[in-house]
């Protein structure tokens, strides 16, 4: 009989998911900070291109409440962390969507800075040409670099729903030009969009977790904010009942993402004066602190499930 007691993985530190503030601690040897910044960009999904009005979720400004100058963060960090890196993060709207000429100049001003590492790009599935990826992988010969997909759910009728405007398949092939360049890649989903059950949700996460080199995930609790097409439409959407019910959620989530898989958000909180539900939202440290009191109150953690849950097939 195996008695062998199962631990957690080392690259863990000392908590029970594979949080990214850990990968790069290990990766750089000192704290490394994402700075926020608006690179001045917009959506198709906003332009008419695909759509307008932004996703169903997404606030005025493109989910990038708290982008600002870089160097203004710099000097506010500095005093607390004197020997931390930075990386600039293309937060808000959709960072790959401009002519590649004018990517690779607003990409190189901020690259010029003598304090950014690299950079952090935020887009859509959609807005990755084979010229945009060929430019992101330059950068990554010579700089740090990973994009972020807006994802949010693998399921087509909730895509609908919120105004997504492209196909699970896009998503895949964006996927496979990213891979195949060597970009680091990190997938955002939305846990509690409207329509989806539990196990909805769990099949998203499974489906983005067996991606083949998957660098991180984020995710992201659904949050009703003013400026939003669901201020419209579903101002009295609630998405969880409880900050409990999403705690367990989150859980049941990260036991089945492998554990090399690094974990950038858990929850997803928003400026009090435009959130509008869940009211505990804005509750960060606490929802955090549940997350890590309920994987320590089940015995689990990031990956535990992982390979069980890998071979179902997804919807």
């Amino acid at each position: 009989m195996n008695t062998k007691k199962e631990t957690c993985p080392p690259q863990f530190g000392d908590q029970r998911f594979y949080s990214i503030s850990t990968w790069l601690k290990q990766y750089f040897g000192e704290k490394t900070i994402k700075l926020a910044i608006d690179g001045g960009f917009t959506c198709p999904n906003r332009d008419g291109t695909k759509g307008t009005g932004g996703c169903l979720f997404c606030s005025d400004s493109g989910s990038g409440e708290f982008a600002s100058d870089i160097d203004d963060q710099i000097r506010l960090l500095s005093d607390k962390w004197p020997h931390a890196r930075y990386l600039a993060y293309f937060q808000n709207h959709t960072n790959t969507y401009a002519p590649v000429s004018e990517l690779r100049t607003r990409y190189n001003a901020i690259l010029a800075n003598p304090r950014i590492e690299g950079l952090v790009i935020g887009t859509r599935p959609d807005c990755l040409s084979e010229e945009v990826l060929d430019l992101l992988a330059e950068i990554s010969r010579s700089h740090f670099l990973w994009v972020e997909l807006g994802l949010q759910t693998i399921h087509e009728e909730t895509a609908g729903l919120i105004n997504r405007c492209y196909p699970l398949s896009v998503f895949d092939e964006a996927m496979e030009g990213l891979r195949s360049r060597g970009i680091r890649t990190v997938v955002h989903l939305i846990l509690g969009l409207p329509g989806e059950t539990r196990d909805m949700m769990l099949q998203s996460v499974r489906y983005v977790a067996n991606q083949p080199d998957l660098f991180g995930m984020k995710l992201h609790l659904l949050n009703v904010v003013k400026g939003s097409a669901m201020e419209r439409d579903y101002a009295d959407y609630q998405p969880f009942s409880s900050i409990e019910e999403y705690v367990s959620l989150v859980v049941d989530c990260l036991e089945i993402i492998p554990p090399s898989v690094t974990i950038h958000r858990l929850t997803g909180d928003a400026p009090r004066s435009i959130l509008i539900s869940p009211p505990w939202s804005f509750n960060k440290r606490t929802i955090l602190n549940g997350i890590n009191d309920q994987l320590h109150l089940r015995d689990t953690w990031q990956g535990k499930k992982a390979a069980e849950q890998s071979a179902q097939p997804h919807p």
